[in-house]
């Protein structure tokens, strides 16, 4: 066994899984993506949220208004094609069609970031407690569950009150509470992974610990990692709504949708267009970034089908 290296021999837990249901010459990687591109609601998902993502980045440059300028001559006006307001004005007079691809911009953002900061956190935490494992796993642990008894939205909405708004303050206050559900995952496969026998062969060939975490087991949680972190998006969106819907989140002149469904919501009966497009795009996005982890899901764990 000395001579045996954890390089050598590493193998996944959904490795393990997807090898055995894999066809001869066929790779993991291209049997997953088979999988995912045979779920016909992943693939349309991922070509609608392409489009979407698209439209936002690369849609402001083709309106004629920004997101920001007042035309002071159609304050609350319907959609008017002939002044280039395709949804309309909002009661500010600021170009209804440009602040919903702002607002999407913004809200993907936060939601990018702080599901990167969650998932960082939750990897190296749980990964951690897993591997060591007795007092320091249960200590670890502990907190864990400590957090998740705290409630989750106020304890945002203290952050926000005490450090102020800015978009940073979400990417970090939104992403450093989300870890918690990744740390309980983590460190569920990471009690499994510790196991196996290449993580042995890692420790008699004098690996220590740390590198045996990071070079050995985090590697070997692609699969609940991406999955997690695919649905983890939807949620922080709708956080992230929630408290620019409440006045914490983003401040003018920047917007999100949460942000834009907060000034139509009171005024729908009589400016229908303010609500509607806003609440179309987050319907769209949290839709098909569900469909898109269900997708991932059934592609890269085959035993949860």
């Amino acid at each position: 066994m000395a001579g045996i290296t954890g390089k050598d021999t590493v193998l996944t837990a959904y490795a393990v899984a997807l090898e055995q249901e894999a066809p001869k010459g066929r790779s993991l990687t291209q049997d997953a993506l088979r999988r995912l591109f045979a779920n016909k609601a992943a693939v349309v998902s991922i070509f609608l949220l392409a489009a979407v993502i698209l439209i936002a980045i690369f849609g402001p440059y083709f309106l004629p208004w920004s997101y920001d300028k007042i035309d002071w001559t159609s304050i609350r006006k319907p959609p008017d094609f002939a002044k280039g307001h395709f949804l309309g004005t909002d009661q500010n007079g600021r170009d209804m069609a440009a602040r919903i691809l702002q607002g999407t911009q913004m809200s993907l953002t936060v939601a990018g970031v702080a599901t990167v900061v969650s998932v960082v956190i939750g990897i190296a935490y749980g990964a951690i407690a897993g591997y060591f494992g007795g007092r320091i796993d249960a200590a670890m642990m502990r907190f864990v569950d400590i957090m998740y008894a705290l409630p989750y939205i106020l304890f945002v909405i203290i952050l926000v009150v005490i450090f102020g708004r800015s978009p940073v303050l979400l990417f970090v206050g939104i992403g450093c509470l989300e870890w918690l559900t990744m740390a309980r995952i983590v460190r569920g496969q990471t009690l499994s992974i510790k196991e196996r026998e290449f993580i042995e062969a890692a420790r008699a060939g004098g690996a220590k610990p740390f590198t045996i975490i990071f070079r050995h087991i985090v590697p070997n949680l692609t699969g609940p990692v991406v999955i997690y972190a695919t649905l983890t998006v939807p949620e922080i969106i709708l956080t992230e709504s929630f408290l620019s819907y409440l006045g914490l989140g983003v401040q003018e002149p920047q917007t999100s949708l949460g942000t834009l469904i907060s000034f139509g919501a009171p005024v729908a009966e009589a400016l229908p267009w303010m609500l509607f497009g806003p609440a179309l795009f987050l319907v769209l996005m949290l839709v098909c970034f569900s469909y898109i982890g269900d997708g991932l899901r059934d592609a890269l764990d085959p035993k949860d089908r």
